[in-house]
């Protein structure tokens, strides 16, 4: 036999690095939405064995220990419960998440830079409200001048997002994959359609 093929057999086998568990706080809220907090299966089973957490749901293939048999969890909740963030890292990643992964000046999706609203040359600082999300061709459009110079206007006034505005905006780009048994946590606090 091929021994690349049993040592990948052996260190990855098939499918089980592909369940991962939805991670919820004590009050059955994800931590969070974008990214999803999510746990590979092995963290999910470890918490479980130390008793950190609840399982509430589980998929239906299992994992082997010498002496047990365990399904593998799909939702697990914490016991103690872990306060939510009271103010929002200043970070490229929350920025481009608060202005929803679009240029501000032109809508385009994708190749994202920040972009100073009052250049730094002319004294703007880096912070929540003079930065926003440009496409290349916007940023460079716009170079060192002002809105008013440049002929640009914004969709939207760059603002200091609280963690709650973050977590809705995050809503918005569910991961690719969203298990079943993850459903009625994800959504169970968003305001209903009339």
């Amino acid at each position: 036999m091929d021994g690349d093929f049993r040592s990948e057999f052996v260190h990855s086998p098939a499918g089980l690095k592909h369940f991962p568990a939805l991670v919820l706080n004590a009050d059955y809220r994800p931590l969070s939405y974008y990214p999803l907090s999510l746990w590979p299966w092995q963290d999910a089973v470890k918490a479980a064995f130390l008793d950190r957490v609840q399982i509430v749901s589980e998929y239906d293939e299992v994992v082997h220990s010498p002496s047990t048999i365990i399904r593998i969890p799909s939702v697990v909740v914490l016991k103690d419960y872990v306060k939510p963030q009271k103010r929002v890292a200043f970070t490229r990643f929350n920025l481009f998440l608060r202005d929803e992964f679009c240029c501000q000046y032109c809508g385009a999706r994708g190749d994202l830079t920040f972009d100073h609203v009052v250049p730094r040359a002319r004294g703007g600082i880096t912070s929540w409200t003079n930065v926003v999300a440009a496409c290349s061709p916007c940023n460079l459009r716009k170079g060192s001048q002002s809105l008013k110079q440049s002929g640009m206007t914004l969709r939207t006034p760059p603002r200091q997002p609280d963690p709650m505005q973050l977590q809705n905006v995050g809503r918005k780009f569910p991961p690719g994959h969203l298990h079943d048994s993850w459903m009625d946590y994800l959504y169970w606090d968003a305001e209903l359609d009339a």
